[in-house]
């Protein structure tokens, strides 16, 4: 499996992560996700090419897959659909640069969910919204949120529970050696590397934070056991 080492974060798609041992925690990683900053201006949306003859008057119209695709608007709207209430400022700010971000990965043509992505997420939006004034409400935000990416809430809840648990009970060396047990979460992890092996794995910023958790929770975070997961 790709080196997942450092989440430093600083080149995503990159097919491995640069080395390093000083690794922050999941807290620090999540109190300061509203630092990171994606320049939705990449965006590209589809449109119609028109390419006419003067002579026969036939029209030709080149439309790209990529049209039935949401934009970046559509699925703020829906999120804003989801979920009437008004957010506090300090909480909607950063909501509203997730939401963008986690669009971009979401609808990015090498995407494909799977438990590590969703534990890296709920890991960042947990710590986020620790505070929120309302239980209730954060996790009906939660559940807006994921629905407006077209995805299912109770999926990334269930999957996070799923990982942190079999974590808690791995050591370093168990962790390490995954790919020669079986299980479901040891499945979900070989099913990661063949991909990331064969470059159909997209790397995102969440998936390392789920991956460090996992590292964190099975107290693997020494310098010399991220040298070989």
């Amino acid at each position: 499996m790709a080196s997942v080492t450092s989440v430093a974060f600083t080149a995503i798609g990159q097919s491995s992560c640069e080395r390093k041992v000083n690794v922050p925690s999941t807290r620090y990683l999540a109190s300061n996700f509203e630092g990171f900053r994606f320049r939705t201006s990449v965006l590209c949306h589809s449109t119609g090419v028109r390419a006419s003859n003067s002579a026969s008057r036939m029209v030709i119209q080149c439309m790209s897959a990529a049209t039935d695709l949401p934009t970046v608007s559509e699925t703020k709207l829906n999120f804003l659909k989801a979920y009437k209430k008004p957010i506090p400022s300090i909480y909607n700010t950063v909501l509203q640069e997730l939401i963008v971000q986690q669009h971009l990965m979401r609808y990015k043509r090498t995407y494909r969910y799977d438990a590590v992505f969703a534990l890296g997420f709920v890991t960042v939006y947990d710590r986020l919204m620790e505070g929120y004034p309302s239980d209730e409400d954060r996790e009906i935000v939660f559940q807006a949120y994921i629905k407006a990416l077209n995805e299912d809430p109770e999926q990334y809840r269930t999957d996070a529970q799923k990982l942190e648990e079999w974590a808690r009970a791995q050591n370093a060396s168990s962790l390490i050696e995954f790919s020669s047990r079986e299980g479901e979460v040891e499945g979900i992890l070989k099913d990661i590397a063949e991909r990331a092996s064969n470059g159909s794995f997209s790397y995102s910023r969440f998936f390392a934070i789920g991956m460090f958790r996992l590292l964190e929770l099975a107290n693997a975070t020494e310098p010399t056991v991220l040298e070989k997961v």
